[in-house]
């Protein structure tokens, strides 16, 4: 049998080697040291969302797991609390960042509270009246009588509200205005099943949800957007003049990240979903529905990279709603649903960018309410400045 036998006694490494492993380790100290210096130069912020986690925060969600947070320098937190304190919060420049709504940026700065809208994330001012699809309730018009239920006498729902009869030559007393709180499905179905002797005839909604929720529950419906009637102003990215004078870069870096995270949501709803949810609590994802959303995912990615255009891709979403729709059930598709709705109101041709003339239809509106005590300067109120060059 052969043995082998190993010396104990070791040759001395040439001076050549001795200089490459010196080398070799000199190179992964100060690699270690350029990421570690990489991490420590990102700049913390937080960004404050209304509501609380929510498919509808894609965007956010898929800023940070795709990176593009990271990739503008920023390390972010999400906070989530009630739309007037984060206004005050940015407008204290104790917050620099949040998602507001315009009108809330409007009655702000009628008060001397100097926040500043940088970024449209909604093109379309998602709220509007529902009816049964077989109402005899046909236009806006005829809602004169009937009875409406609404959350409350605030809000987007409100205005929007009040927008929508205004353009249409009524106004609340020409209506029954019922305050139902956030019931609408319920209000909605009891006034179908007991053929109007109880609930509602019709009722002001966020048309991204509220419409499915009552087909799911009793009926299909009829939709009359706010959009349809008057372009007003609705959630968007806001900072406050302190950081827009002192840091332009940090608002442009949030602004093209954000960006970002809503061209992935837009561009690949299944990857989103997907993303949202390890931040939505109970956020429907069955084993098979999950799998469904992984194959659609990767099939996406591939098919974008051969640059489709705008048409093509709003025909794609169209597409894969049908796919899934063949393949589960209302129960699971919900919120999916939802977030598809959702994409519609902040997909254009040219994202993030707000008409001067969409605020002054807002700003009247407010006034006509009685919420501002007089016109503001509404060219200092939203900027343009930020957005990232338009995708060619």
């Amino acid at each position: 049998m052969t043995s082998y036998r190993f010396s104990a006694h070791r040759r001395p490494l040439s001076a050549g080697i001795r200089f490459l492993v010196f080398a070799i380790a000199l190179t992964l100290f100060l690699g270690a040291i350029t990421v570690t210096q990489a991490q420590d130069s990102l700049t913390d912020q937080t960004l404050f969302l209304t509501f609380v986690p929510n498919v509808q925060f894609a965007p956010v969600y898929a800023a940070l797991e795709n990176g593009h947070f990271t990739d503008a320098r920023l390390n972010v937190n999400i906070e989530h609390g009630d739309e007037n304190v984060g206004v005050d919060l940015i407008a204290a420049n104790e917050r620099q960042f949040g998602l507001i709504s315009g009108e809330e940026v409007i009655k702000a700065r009628a008060n001397g509270r100097p926040v500043v809208y940088v970024y449209e994330w909604f093109q379309q001012y998602p709220v509007g009246i529902v009816v049964p699809a077989d109402s005899e309730i046909m236009s806006v018009s005829d809602l004169r009588g009937h009875k409406v239920g609404i959350p409350g006498r605030f809000g987007a729902s409100y205005n929007g509200l009040t927008a929508l009869l205004s353009a249409n030559g009524l106004t609340e007393n020409d209506i029954q205005l019922e305050v139902i709180g956030f019931t609408a499905p319920e209000a909605v179905c009891v006034g179908y099943e007991s053929n109007y002797a109880q609930g509602v005839e019709a009722a002001v909604v966020y048309l991204n949800n509220e419409p499915l929720q009552i087909a799911a529950k009793c009926t299909p419906v009829r939709v009359f957007p706010v959009a349809d009637a008057v372009d007003m102003v609705s959630n968007g990215l806001v900072t406050n003049e302190a950081t827009i004078q002192n840091s332009p870069d940090l608002v442009q870096a949030m602004v093209t990240a954000f960006d970002g995270g809503l061209r992935d949501v837009i561009n690949n709803p299944a990857e989103a979903y997907l993303l949202s949810a390890s931040y939505v609590d109970n956020l429907p994802l069955s084993d098979d529905f999950k799998a469904a959303l992984e194959i659609e995912a990767a099939s996406q990615t591939e098919w974008l990279t051969t640059n489709p255009d705008h048409t093509t891709l709003v025909e794609s979403r169209l597409a894969l709603r049908e796919r899934l729709e063949a393949q589960f059930d209302m129960d699971t598709l919900l919120q999916f649903e939802v977030l598809l709705n959702t994409i519609d109101f902040w997909d254009a041709d040219q994202l993030g960018y707000s008409d001067l003339s969409s605020w002054e239809v807002t700003q009247d509106t407010l006034t006509m309410m009685g919420f501002l005590p007089g016109a503001i300067d509404l060219e200092a109120a939203f900027t343009n400045a930020f957005l990232p060059a338009p995708v060619e």
